[in-house]
């Protein structure tokens, strides 16, 4: 009995301590730094169920990019997806610099989503892109190449623990075999984890570590029944092979830099290391019909949201499957970046201030639409995205180098009241991307400062930079 105290009592305090040491890795490693600095990235989820763009059957299919569970489609019968397979247009470069033009600095890419395909070279399992599509080439080696060239950072992403190829992953979300590929294998309780693990997890992550040069990022999804054991051995393959690599939270059990929400943003400040995952449409991977994406207004207010209370954003968007970014997703993106670009300098590399927010209308709830711009911002709540499509004023506040930074948000008035600075001794305020003088002054109510006229086309948002 007292062994058994004693081994009970030694195994927890080994994962405790290690849970410990890696939750405050990201905390003290300088490979944590560029990501802190970056704030904005890429998702791009790829595979597939972009060919197929929402529709199976001649039908609109239920389950979005997840329809080969929800149709109930045979392994044999989704595989023939990959007979037209053919991304012909698909150009890395231009990806890339989408992404740079945006203000984005780094990319996450579905290397391996939950139907089990691989969209780079497998070696280890011929279910992938090379040998299974008439592309028959590895587009993730032009992707990594394309973004060391423009000093992108770069990631993959690689579903952990839902895999509908291999006949060993079982799943208990929402349900015992809630999330499994039944048609082809049903008996969940034949399933063993650590199987598809040694068989498909590491051959593949030693494949995406060692074929393309340096990554970033290793960024997994839905865990599921993975191991504590498997976690930290998982962790120690990957930093083995490339010791600067930041993972994710998904990587379970406390083994990971950061960790991520999806689809919504926390409620406050948090001080560890986060990122929100979040759509620019309703749909992760290409969507035909997904015609509605949030304003660019809309994802720069979340982007600014995120920031000030100490997250990066990693912005989803799904390209075609001929490999092309869709004509929306980069009008979007482009509006964002011509607004990054003037008011970046309170973005990249800040920290949170004392204060996250200021409300500039009493009740914002009211005013969703109120000051939106002229473009289309017809977003609404959806099954997943739990974020808030509302736009009304507010600030949201950032630091660095002892400077705050303001941005007025969804503000079209002649003079905007900061009451949140009415304490401080401020000497200097400038507008950022703007050479022209601020005409400002100090009250006992707040700092009074004289706003900008917006064209239609801008979004009206305007950074301040505050000098004490």
């Amino acid at each position: 009995m007292k062994n058994l105290i004693f081994k009970r009592t030694f195994y927890c305090c080994f994962f405790l301590g290690t849970m410990l040491t890696t939750s405050t890795i990201a905390q003290t490693s300088t490979k944590m730094d560029w990501w802190k600095d970056a704030k904005f990235g890429m998702f791009m989820h790829w595979g597939l169920y972009s060919q197929t763009a929402g529709y199976w059957n001649g039908h609109m299919a239920k389950g979005n990019e997840h329809f080969m569970i929800h149709e109930k489609i045979s392994l044999k019968e989704y595989g023939t997806i990959a007979n037209d397979f053919n991304p012909v247009n698909f150009d890395a470069e231009k990806w890339v610099l989408t992404a740079k033009n945006a203000g984005m600095k780094y990319i996450i890419i579905t290397a391996k989503h939950h139907d089990g395909f691989a969209m780079f070279n497998s070696p280890s399992n011929d279910y992938n892109i090379v040998d299974r599509t008439p592309y028959g080439k590895d587009p993730m080696k032009e992707l990594v190449a394309a973004c060391h060239k423009f000093n992108m950072k770069f990631g993959f992403y690689y579903s952990l623990g839902r895999d509908w190829e291999d006949p060993d992953v079982a799943t208990d979300w929402p349900y015992k075999g809630g999330r499994s590929n039944l048609v082809d294998y049903p008996n969940e309780d034949l399933k063993v984890y650590s199987r598809y693990f040694k068989r498909k997890v590491k051959p593949q992550l030693k494949e995406l570590l060692t074929q393309y040069g340096k990554i970033d990022v290793i960024w997994f999804d839905t865990p599921e029944l993975i191991s504590p054991e498997e976690s930290k051995e998982l962790r120690e393959l990957i930093l083995n092979i490339q010791p600067n690599c930041i993972i994710n939270s998904r990587i379970k059990h406390g083994f990971g830099d950061y960790k991520v929400t999806e689809q919504k943003i926390v409620e406050g400040l948090e001080m560890e290391p986060w990122e929100a995952c979040i759509t620019m449409g309703k749909n992760w991977g290409y969507i035909e019909y997904d015609t509605v994406y949030k304003s660019s207004e809309l994802m720069s207010r979340q982007l600014l949201e995120i920031v000030s209370k100490g997250g990066n954003l990693l912005l989803n968007n799904g390209p075609t499957a001929k490999g092309e970014i869709t004509d929306l997703a980069q009008d979007r993106l482009a509006k964002m970046g011509n607004w990054i670009q003037k008011n970046s300098e309170g973005i990249y590399g800040s920290k949170p201030w004392k204060i996250q927010k200021e409300l500039l209308d009493k009740r914002p709830e009211q005013a969703k639409q109120k000051h939106s711009s002229s473009e289309e911002n017809t977003m609404k709540d959806n099954e997943n995205d739990a974020t808030s499509k509302a736009v009304f004023p507010e600030i949201r506040f950032t630091s660095k180098n002892n400077f705050v930074y303001a941005y007025v948000c969804s503000y079209h008035e002649v003079k905007v009241k900061i009451k949140s600075l009415k304490d401080e001794k401020i000497t200097k305020i400038t507008q950022l991307g703007n050479n022209k003088k601020v005409l400002w002054k100090q009250t006992k109510e707040g700092i009074l400062i004289e706003m900008p006229v917006y064209h239609d086309k801008e979004i009206p948002i305007t950074g301040f930079k505050i000098e004490y």
